[in-house]
C-alpha cells in the first residue's frame, strides 16, 4: 500500500476527464495564478515543482470536497437558524397567552 499525503492510499480510481477538464489540469500544473491559488487552498497538498497527476487530482479533490462540507454546514447553520425563530415565535406566541404572575395577586 503506497504512502502519500501523510495518509495510506486506499485505492486508485479511475476518472473519466473531458477535454475541458484536461485542459484546466494544465492550467494547475503549470506554474501561475491558478496553480498558486490550489496550493493556497489545499496547503500541504502540492510540493513545489513538477507534480503527477495523481497528486494534482487529489489536491483539487481536497479543495472540492472542503467546498461541500463548507456548503453542506452552512445549510445546516441556516436550517437550525429557521428552527430557531420558529421555535422562538412559538414561545413568544405562548407567552403572551400566559396570565402574569402578579395578575393573581390580590
Amino acid at each position: 500500500m503506497a504512502r502519500r499525503f501523510n495518509e495510506p492510499v486506499n485505492r486508485r480510481t479511475p476518472l473519466p476527464l473531458t477535454e475541458r477538464d484536461e485542459a484546466d489540469l494544465a492550467k494547475l500544473r503549470d506554474p501561475g495564478p491558478a496553480r498558486t491559488a490550489l496550493a493556497n487552498l489545499a496547503p500541504g497538498s502540492l510540493p513545489d515543482g513538477d507534480i503527477s497527476e495523481a497528486m494534482l487530482l487529489h489536491a483539487v479533490f481536497i479543495v472540492g470536497l472542503r467546498a461541500v462540507r463548507e456548503a453542506a454546514e452552512a445549510a445546516a447553520y441556516d436550517q437550525l437558524a429557521a428552527d430557531y425563530a420558529a421555535e422562538d415565535a412559538e414561545r413568544r406566541r405562548i407567552a403572551r397567552r400566559r396570565r402574569p404572575e402578579w395578575a393573581a395577586e390580590d
